[in-house]
């Protein structure tokens, strides 16, 4: 009976550390994590003709990742299909910055702050707009604001009925369209607008007017407002591990080398400090 039941003892072992082998000899496949932009908000992001996704945003976010030791694939979208797609799994992490609003903060799960960049109006140099809903009432205003934005609620919250509002797929779509005459105004992140607009050839007749506003964050404190790159509500343990990476990355400054490649103006304070030691 021991002769007839050893032969299956050796090769249950024989099993056991041919697995145990393999197991080990075997690479270990990496971590692969997926990020949603909208690849359509230069100088933070955009598609070249070859399909490369680049700007400040898609460089930072691959750094991110090579600090983190993991593998990273762009996945390009409308921007109002990111957070649906993120919320439905599609992708692990939103690197489109978003405003902190307090709807984001209960839906999402935010990173830390990685832009200060408020809000604000583009118009026509020759205009004496008052932004109020009583100023702007009976003035003919087309406001040209990107569906799915923020902004958007913000502003016809704000004004109402008192003006006309024209939404977008994309940044490009409405400065088209203002060029055109076909909207008086737009709103947007106030260095994109500088940059995209006013920097231009094609922007010498427009001006940034209106005041500055860090829309839906009112409750939290004024330096910590901004824009931030979001996961999945409750992902807390992926939301410190990016948040590592990004901290080490702004602490040394590269941070700042990256933006540098596609903006001359610091966007965080640690960014300016990293500027004002001359990196």
């Amino acid at each position: 009976m021991a002769f007839a039941t050893r032969p299956l003892r050796f090769s249950a072992t024989l099993a056991i550390a041919l697995a145990a082998g393999i197991a080990a000899g075997a690479p270990a496949q990496a971590e692969k994590l997926r990020l949603g932009n909208e690849g359509v908000f230069p100088p933070f992001s955009m598609v070249d003709a070859d399909g490369t996704v680049k700007g400040v945003e898609p460089d930072l976010a691959r750094e991110m990742c090579k600090r983190m030791k993991v593998e990273c694939e762009i996945q390009v979208m409308d921007f109002k299909a990111l957070i649906p797609s993120l919320t439905q799994g599609k992708f692990d992490v939103l690197i489109s910055q978003l405003l902190m609003t307090t709807e984001r903060r209960q839906r999402l799960t935010l990173t830390r702050r990685l832009f200060v960049n408020p809000s604000t109006f583009v118009v026509a140099k020759n205009s004496n707009y008052t932004f109020t809903k009583e100023g702007l009432k009976g003035k003919g205003m087309k406001l040209g604001l990107q569906k799915g934005g923020a902004n958007s609620k913000w502003a016809q919250e704000t004004f109402g009925d008192s003006i006309e509002y024209v939404y977008y797929e994309n940044p490009d779509q409405m400065k088209l369209d203002l060029f055109a005459g076909r909207v008086n105004a737009l709103v947007m992140l106030k260095i994109n607008a500088a940059t995209q607009i006013l920097m231009k050839p094609e922007g010498k007749d427009w001006k940034i007017d209106g005041g500055e506003y860090n829309i839906g964050q009112d409750d939290i404190p004024e330096g910590e407002r901004g824009l931030t790159w979001a996961v999945r509500k409750g992902e807390d343990g992926l939301v410190k591990r990016l948040n590592a990476a990004l901290d080490t990355i702004i602490a040394d400054c590269t941070f700042t080398a990256i933006r540098k490649k596609y903006l001359d103006v610091a966007v965080l304070p640690e960014d300016a400090a990293c500027v004002t030691k001359g990196m």
